[in-house]
């Protein structure tokens, strides 16, 4: 397959409007919400009136009929800017709305997906439990259906959960052991819990390391009750959705990674030009430029591989691997360009109100979230046949 690098004049609109608005919009105001620790509903809001929630799904959904490769234009733009707010989008779309339009009927899908792709609403993807982490086959939530109420009851714990919290959250997608193969092997299977819920409850915010202005937290379920029609799918492939829903999300989390790589290089751009040392621009040293060259190879080098990936995914190819190459490349590069950033700043770069600071800080979970580098690497060298 060759791969035309150039976008189409809808995606170069999209882009330059994604850019726009996280130079004017977001970067101005995000600082502060950042070192407050507080979820930024404005920007949330604006976003969901440009339609960038929608951007992946049908109009008949209320979406904006796009594609994944709109949604990771949109990623890389505003992780420019901010990882924060990317996250926010990221979750939304591929984690919490996407479950329901590849898996839902028809009528989940009208039920829950307008409010979804309008901002409005936002949807939650709980998979990772405390003792499970990358082992998701190892679900210790359980779900068991009441038949006398046609009810499943659902019984765990989930942490680590982006979106769950927040005064616009909506519903939270839950995989849980619903009973046992011939061998004995859980049935995993997803179903669809409606915020406030009786016996569902959203524990405080996480105090996180970075994406503080995002909304991390860990969710219990006790005895709680959702209809049975809330199966999301076909009971016992919950597992096997959420693998295909990971597949498609790393694509996204590496478009996040590549753009804020990019972010460290247009801050340390701006800055070796502004600053001087020994009497001139520190960007004259050869020292400085080699670093910023560097950089923006990398950057150059992981847009190239998650476009890759999302160009796959539209044709319909497979795309597993690719997604993985993705996701390590471009999460590794990321704490990579943000550590150099930080190096070039020098002692400003340790300063929260410099960006690259932030970006610091956000760097690193990209490496852990939605597969780690080892799982990464675990996938790769299982789709070469080892």
């Amino acid at each position: 397959m060759s791969l035309d690098h150039r976008l189409s004049s809808e995606h170069e609109e999209l882009r330059r409007t994604v850019q726009e608005f996280a130079h004017d919009v977001v970067a101005p105001k995000i600082g502060d919400f950042y070192e407050r620790h507080e979820f930024p509903y404005e920007i949330v809001r604006e976003m969901g009136r440009m339609g960038l929630f929608g951007l992946p799904f049908p109009e008949e959904y209320g979406g904006m009929g796009g594609d994944y490769l709109a949604l990771g234009l949109a990623l890389e733009e505003l992780a420019r800017v901010d990882s924060s707010v990317a996250i926010t989008l990221e979750a939304g779309v591929s984690l919490g709305a996407m479950p329901v339009f590849r898996f839902g009927t028809e009528e989940q899908r009208r039920e829950w997906l307008p409010k979804m792709c309008s901002g409005e609403m936002l949807g939650a993807f709980g998979l990772t439990e405390p003792e499970c982490g990358s082992d998701a086959g190892g679900t210790r939530t359980t779900a068991r259906l009441d038949e006398a109420t046609d009810e499943w009851v659902i019984n765990g714990t989930k942490c680590f959960i982006t979106n769950s919290g927040t005064d616009i959250t909506g519903l939270v997608t839950v995989t849980a052991v619903t009973g046992r193969d011939e061998n004995g092997k859980p049935r995993i299977s997803s179903i669809i819990v409606p915020s406030g819920t009786p016996g569902f409850t959203v524990a405080a915010p996480y105090s996180k390391v970075g994406w503080n202005a995002s909304d991390t937290r860990e969710l219990s379920f006790s005895d709680v009750r959702v209809p049975a029609a809330n199966l999301l799918g076909e009971e016992g492939r919950g597992y096997a959705q959420f693998l295909r829903i990971l597949d498609e999300g790393r694509i996204a989390i590496s478009a996040l990674a590549t753009g804020l790589a990019q972010g460290c290089v247009d801050e340390s751009v701006s800055y070796a030009k502004a600053r001087e040392a020994f009497g001139r621009p520190i960007g004259a040293n050869q020292a400085i430029q080699f670093k910023i060259a560097d950089m923006e190879m990398r950057a150059h080098t992981a847009r190239i591989a998650w476009r890759d990936a999302a160009s796959r995914l539209l044709h319909g190819e497979p795309f597993k691997k690719e997604a993985a190459l993705a996701k390590l490349y471009s999460s590794e590069i990321a704490v990579t360009n943000a550590r150099e950033a930080t190096q070039i700043h020098g002692g400003y770069g340790f300063m929260n109100e410099y960006p690259v600071a932030r970006m610091w800080r956000d760097s690193k979970i990209l490496e852990i979230g939605e597969g780690t580098s080892e799982v990464q690497r675990m996938l790769i060298a299982r789709e070469l046949g080892l």
